[in-house]
């Protein structure tokens, strides 16, 4: 992905372990993504590829959700989880022709295709890291529907989570105005200028902020084996199918469903004060433990920070959650975008 690296660089990006950081006004890039359209390279994500015949039912007897009906038409979102039925990773799986695309974070890439490769055995697939077979984009706003339709010169998925592919691209619809963009590299610059005449170019933080924005969490390597996929809020985002058959925590994620309420949730939050992925969240409800943990943070446009945290609920209708140290910076809760049980 050099190639790819060094034409971010003449676009004006500036980048970090190869993310984007930002086009040179990282405020203003926060505050064009909560008002306008913008565009973002998605390198922070990686790719693990799966081919084979049978990469697709190999899979679907690893993860949260059902794959026997996947086609190029549709995306699953999914949860990756240990013996105890906490989440090692979450993702997104789609199909392209034959293979089988996961996406997830590039931190976590490496070790996930290494343990799926554990559990393959004699079964006919083999893992590979295809993140240099596609650039990942994302675009999100007003105008997103009507500049990647000319970008890409064919007609955009109607449905959440469809998928519409052309001959060096396919795209996701992830929300009414948001969207993933799959380029071939030889592709992507022409496809990024169109798209950057249309839409401003934004840096990682700013799409992190989106995402937080739209409730959906993300496994980063600081909270892996914390979560069970109900205090994600998996089971309400489709990401947990109830009726597949098992899978590695199966019973732990129906011992959760069907025994009671789920005592933790993932709520959305605001924070005057720097936080990060990880950080323990503390209640004077809960006075011998911590109260939660911080699953994803961005900078806020108005300043601090929004996040998405797991919190104990009665420590939310307490009013009462905050971060590190009970006399920490309060969180100030905000509506999810989507009813939460």
């Amino acid at each position: 992905m050099t190639t790819w690296t060094e034409f971010l660089t003449s676009q004006g990006a500036a980048l970090a372990d190869a993310t984007v950081t930002d086009f040179g006004d990282p405020q203003a890039e926060l505050a064009a993504a909560a008002e306008r359209t913008v565009v973002a390279d998605l390198s922070q994500f990686g790719l693990i590829g799966l081919a084979g015949e049978e990469a697709q039912t190999f899979l679907h007897g690893q993860i949260t959700n059902d794959l026997r009906g996947l086609t190029d038409q549709a995306a699953v979102f999914a949860g990756y989880l240990s013996a105890k039925g906490r989440m090692l990773a979450n993702f997104l799986v789609m199909k392209r022709a034959e293979d089988i695309l996961v996406m997830l974070p590039s931190a976590l890439r490496e070790p996930i295709q290494k343990r799926l490769s554990m559990f393959i055995l004699r079964s006919k697939v083999k893992a590979r890291d295809a993140s240099g077979e596609w650039v990942r984009l994302g675009v999100n706003g007003p105008d997103a529907s009507q500049a990647l339709t000319e970008a890409l010169g064919y007609e955009l998925p109607g449905g959440l989570m469809g998928m519409a592919h052309g001959e060096q691209t396919f795209v996701l619809r992830l929300g009414d105005q948001r969207f993933d963009v799959f380029v071939q590299p030889e592709a992507a610059p022409a496809i990024w200028q169109q798209l950057a005449a249309r839409c401003q170019p934004v840096g990682a933080p700013a799409w992190d902020w989106l995402m937080v924005q739209s409730g959906v969490p993300m496994v980063l390597p600081q909270t892996q084996d914390h979560f069970v996929p109900q205090m994600a809020n998996m089971e309400l985002l489709g990401g947990v199918s109830f009726n597949k058959g098992c899978y590695p925590g199966q019973e732990i994620v129906a011992r959760s469903q069907y025994l009671g309420k789920v005592k933790r949730r993932l709520f959305l939050a605001h924070i005057d004060a720097e936080t990060a992925a990880g950080d323990e969240l503390f209640s004077s409800e809960l006075p011998d433990q911590a109260a939660g943990h911080i699953a994803n943070a961005a900078p806020a446009p108005g300043g601090g920070y929004d996040v998405l945290a797991v919190v104990h609920n009665s420590c939310v209708d307490a009013g009462d959650v905050h971060l590190k140290a009970r006399d920490g910076a309060p969180l100030v809760f905000r509506a999810l975008p989507y009813p939460v049980a």
